[in-house]
């Protein structure tokens, strides 16, 4: 039997777009999914549309709590979730009728494939097709190369502790990432456009990119998260401790006895590039 997909929407004042979302997931091609659909302490009518689509599809379940954001209420949908697969999914956004199919092709051919993500469709303000980068695991410590909905291992996700509850005001999918993928590793992109991101002028992302100091904060908070990570590939005193090694090994050589007497042989083999280059430029 196919394996369990689980899609989890946490929604907050998303009513309006909810019917999309759920409706993207009724049109895939892949019919072994549940979505938990949380709602985070909503005061606009989330639980009169969302129990308007429990009872149209037995496999969409509701559940409501006291508001505390995204990442609290995405880990509070996964431990509800019975899928081997994790499917995280914003209430404003929508997915390919193809993606789940894709994906578990991928990953029932290739067990050791950690997570899946795709291209990207904006839609809504604005209309554009995204190709997302190749996943390099070096570049994730610079810039997220993964939107919010690709596909994990629920098992993958406990172990790791989800979602950092201390990103409050954004990018907790890049922070997630970074707990979730290790440098060894397999991430696989299809090469095809199954997620589809609603683009509008009231947005959480949008407030996020208009205050620097929010974002800068959230950096300042996934360094912390991540800081051994982080001082790996970005670790200024030692990168000082290694400049000034180099730069007494390359004095050191540069003095030796054996450079002075491989520079004198080399020299009559630079003098004739030299020559050549004269007389044939």
């Amino acid at each position: 039997m196919n394996p369990l997909i689980s899609v989890i929407i946490p929604c907050y004042n998303q009513a309006a777009y909810l019917p999309d979302a759920l409706q993207s997931l009724l049109d895939q091609k892949y019919s072994n999914w549940e979505c938990i659909i949380v709602n985070d302490g909503s005061p606009d009518n989330t639980e009169e549309v969302a129990l308007q689509w429990v009872n149209k599809d037995n496999r969409i379940k509701y559940f409501k709590k006291e508001n505390t954001g995204v990442c609290d209420t995405r880990n509070f949908g996964v431990k509800h979730a019975e899928g081997e697969f994790i499917v995280p999914l914003d209430g404003d956004d929508k997915l390919g009728p193809h993606y789940f199919v894709e994906a578990i092709d991928v990953f029932t051919a290739n067990p050791q494939v950690k997570l899946i993500y795709c291209d990207t469709i904006l839609f809504g303000d604005r209309n554009e097709k995204l190709i997302n980068k190749e996943f390099v695991f070096e570049n994730m410590v610079t810039e997220n190369q993964i939107f919010n909905s690709a596909i994990f291992r629920r098992a993958d996700f406990l172990e790791v502790g989800g979602y950092n509850t201390n990103m409050v005001d954004g990018i907790e999918d890049w922070d997630f990432y970074l707990s979730l993928i290790k440098p060894t590793d397999k991430v696989v992109k299809l090469n095809a456009f199954h997620y589809y991101y609603r683009i509008k002028a009231v947005s959480r992302s949008a407030r996020i990119n208009t205050h620097k100091q929010k974002n800068d904060a959230m950096l300042l908070q996934m360094f912390k998260n991540h800081a051994p990570l982080f001082l790996e590939y970005f670790n200024p005193v030692r990168d000082r401790i290694e400049a000034e090694y180099y730069k007494k090994e390359s004095s050191s050589l540069q003095n030796s006895i054996e450079y002075k007497i491989g520079r004198f042989i080399y020299s009559p083999v630079k003098l004739s590039k030299r020559i050549f280059r004269k007389l044939f430029s």
